[in-house]
């Protein structure tokens, strides 16, 4: 129990961040109590900038700083605009950009179909990917929607309004990660393994 009312709102917005329970929220809360004012000064402006300059970009719905529209990714002239990967989130996006081997441009969705909870096709960027695919550019859309029941029902549901559109449609693989050993993966892993073995 937090008796200071400043200390237990911070501790009241900390604990409505994600995987932050009570005790980290309280720890934190303290942790900050006891740093310089310049430090919690630096963290108010951090949060406050980021509700105030981020914007979404105008074409793949990605994040982007409200002075950089499209962002800088669909202002590359240096990638293939041919070719989108389509993904769930803007968080998605960096792992991809990390492995260095994807060239092209993106579209984020802002979710995945979830029909228990009301969320359906048109709660997401779906009719803006359609009339991004309609110029006729587009040759390949890469579905990269998470390998769960939501992100296979968003991947077939993209699918079937792409594949009458004549653009070729693949899925990311799914199988063992580098280094794991057989006799700890589950069935599922080690079945999407074998569908999507390649040519050695």
């Amino acid at each position: 129990m937090v008796s200071c009312e400043p200390i237990a709102r911070l501790v009241e917005a900390f604990n409505k961040l994600p995987g932050i329970g009570p005790k980290s929220a309280q720890r934190l809360a303290y942790y900050l109590l006891r740093r310089p004012d310049e430090e919690a000064k630096a963290l108010a402006d951090a949060l406050i900038s980021l509700k105030e300059k981020i914007s979404l970009c105008s074409v793949c719905f990605n994040i982007t700083t409200i002075d950089c529209d499209p962002c800088h990714i669909c202002q590359d002239k240096e990638r293939d605009h041919s070719r989108i990967c389509v993904v769930e989130r803007p968080s998605d996006i960096l792992p991809l950009e990390r492995t260095g081997k994807y060239k092209g441009v993106y579209h984020v969705l802002h979710g995945v179909v979830k029909p228990a909870q009301g969320i359906g096709p048109e709660d997401l960027k779906t009719k803006e990917l359609l009339s991004r695919l309609k110029n006729n550019s587009v040759t390949e859309v890469i579905l990269a929607t998470n390998p769960n029941l939501e992100g296979e029902t968003t991947a077939m549901y993209l699918r079937r309004i792409i594949l009458p559109l004549g653009i070729h449609i693949t899925r990311l693989a799914r199988g063992l990660p580098f280094g794991a050993d057989l006799e700890y993966a589950d069935d599922m892993t080690l079945g999407q393994a074998l569908e999507s073995r390649q040519e050695f």
